[in-house]
């Protein structure tokens, strides 16, 4: 393989691995808006909380330990945010869950800030994930195919929950025609805990995941949350697939453009949904909701 053709094929795996590390933040804020109505801005913060657990755990156990608790610890996290406070705004003005998910954000982020110091924290990838993979002239980092590898396995488990079991029946039932569930007397109540567990697990997953590549620091959960809307939003609100294809288009396309010109990284993410848009104002496989009221 040409070494130009080889920096290419890089640059798409990383770009993949990004898209992946979208996905699983994305995916939760797709899931926990169509079914509750809430826009969650604290969604990043929880993504922070995974990794810094991530941290901590790890210095007192070892790395599968933390590796299992942490998403695990922020989704019983994410369970109790939802039975104490977001089922107050379902039948509320939108405007009000905003408010108040964006001043939890505040709160957990001044939170790690005062608890972890504001300096960024250093975590190692543990030793039996050290080295690189390689075909031919392709190399690639173990660790980084090994999260590739993770995060994949973490779509196919919530694709199977949400659309092979009773359960996923009833959040796509909840989804399309809440008072049709409500009829049947079906209470959502339980489903939209359950949800918001596995949705905002999903962002701890990616918190610790992620903690060994990008660095700890209590903002790093505003960085990615911009970038988790945008994919949500070229996906399609309620398009399982449609947040799937956006987050690998975004990853991508991010990927080459640093490679082939750095200073239009980012800029390529809000380029691309503005064609999107324009294109298909829903997004790729968006299609219309009913709130639940």
């Amino acid at each position: 393989m040409g070494s130009e053709f080889v920096f290419v094929l890089e640059q798409v795996a990383n770009g993949l691995l990004l898209g992946f590390y979208y996905l699983l933040i994305a995916l939760g804020l797709s899931i926990i808006f169509s079914l509750g109505g809430i826009v969650n801005l604290a969604h990043g913060a929880m993504y922070a909380v995974g990794a810094y657990l991530m941290v901590f755990v790890a210095q007192h156990a070892s790395y599968g330990v933390a590796f299992v608790a942490s998403p695990l610890i922020v989704a019983l996290l994410g369970m109790a945010i939802e039975r104490l406070f977001l089922r107050r705004f379902y039948r509320a003005d939108p405007a009000l869950g905003l408010l108040f998910t964006f001043g939890l954000a505040m709160v957990v982020e001044q939170g790690l800030r005062m608890t972890f110091g504001a300096s960024p924290l250093q975590f190692a990838i543990p030793d039996f994930a050290r080295g690189m993979l390689s075909a031919g002239d392709f190399m690639y980092p173990t660790y980084r195919a090994g999260v590739l590898g993770v995060a994949l396995a973490a779509l196919a488990a919530t694709w199977w929950l949400l659309h092979r079991t009773p359960f996923g029946k009833v959040v796509r039932a909840g989804i399309n025609d809440p008072d049709m569930v409500r009829a049947l007397g079906i209470s959502l109540a339980p489903v939209l805990t359950a949800v918001c567990g596995i949705g905002i697990g999903l962002a701890g997953l990616a918190g610790a995941l992620l903690a060994p590549i990008t660095g700890v620091h209590p903002a790093m959960g505003q960085e990615i949350l911009t970038a988790a809307f945008v994919v949500v939003v070229i996906g399609g609100l309620g398009s399982f697939w449609g947040v799937v294809v956006a987050a690998m288009l975004v990853g991508v396309i991010r990927g080459l453009t640093a490679y082939f010109y750095p200073p239009a990284s980012e800029a390529s993410l809000y380029l691309l949904m503005l064609i999107i848009l324009l294109v298909r104002p829903r997004g790729l496989m968006g299609e219309r909701m009913e709130r639940l009221e």
